[in-house]
């Protein structure tokens, strides 16, 4: 079987980082990133980019030596992805955020609506319930991501979790300053309103967990595997007729009651 050998170049100064020596053929991107690593321990096979052009797509983890268009010896050009996060600390600091901030201002901590508030309930039970409905719905986001979701990339730059919370840490802060305002008034229909808004948050939430379900069987584990979803017999699973991500239709829905 004979070897390859592999230099390994700075994309943007093309400056020589390593070369690699007797390579096995059938060697993958993964393999000559970890063996990259030796030479460059600050730079993980996460945060590492291999292209076969300066400017070009990274290779993908997958791809086996042999089967690109390079000869005994190959040149790849080597850019830094900066610090990663793994996806699902991703998602447990987006999801952890709203759940403690809107508890912050349900609990009326002080420094938010006035000392004459601090630590007093609201009186209507509209706004306890809400307060339900969004811990429900945030916990049950934090036990999908543990036990349900499944990643294709292990992770993600670090820079991007910031403006990732911002969103979510910020949506949640100003939701929960207005139903738990002391001044909040309860809807306009009552009693009737809220148990049908109710009602719609939990078929909206089961609808949500089926898709996720039918979208984490697509995928098995350990695997990068893609596959177009289809319905199943689940009838949640029939929206995939209409849109192409359910899940976030039923989110926008529940959102919306």
């Amino acid at each position: 079987m004979k070897h390859h050998e592999v230099e390994i170049l700075d994309a943007k100064t093309r400056e020589k980082l390593c070369f690699l020596d007797k390579v096995e053929p059938n060697a993958t991107i993964t393999d000559i990133k970890n063996m990259f690593t030796k030479f460059h321990p600050q730079w993980y096979p996460a945060r590492q980019s291999l292209r076969l052009d300066p400017k070009g797509r990274s290779l993908k983890d997958e791809d086996v030596l042999q089967n690109l268009p390079v000869g005994t010896t190959a040149t790849l050009y080597f850019r830094d992805l900066g610090a990663q996060i793994s996806w699902v600390t991703v998602f447990l600091t987006e999801y952890a955020g709203p759940l403690i901030i809107y508890l912050l201002f349900y609990f009326r901590v002080p420094f938010i609506y006035g000392p004459k508030y601090d630590f007093i309930t609201s009186r209507h039970s509209v706004v306890h319930l809400a307060c339900i409905c969004h811990s429900f719905h945030y916990v049950k986001r934090i036990l999908e991501t543990l036990f349900v979701h499944r990643f294709s990339h292990g992770t993600m730059p670090l820079r991007n979790i910031f403006k990732n919370c911002m969103y979510y840490w910020g949506f949640a802060a100003w939701m929960a300053y207005y139903i738990n305002h002391p001044l909040y008034t309860p809807p306009v229909f009552g009693e009737k309103q809220v148990r049908m808004a109710v009602i719609i948050f939990l078929f909206c939430q089961l609808g949500n967990f089926s898709i996720h379900i039918a979208l984490r069987n697509l995928r098995p584990a350990g695997s990068k595997t893609r596959k177009i979803p289809f319905p199943t017999r689940n009838p949640f699973t029939w929206l995939f007729l209409l849109v192409s991500c359910p899940n976030y239709t039923y989110e926008v829905m529940s959102l919306e009651v």
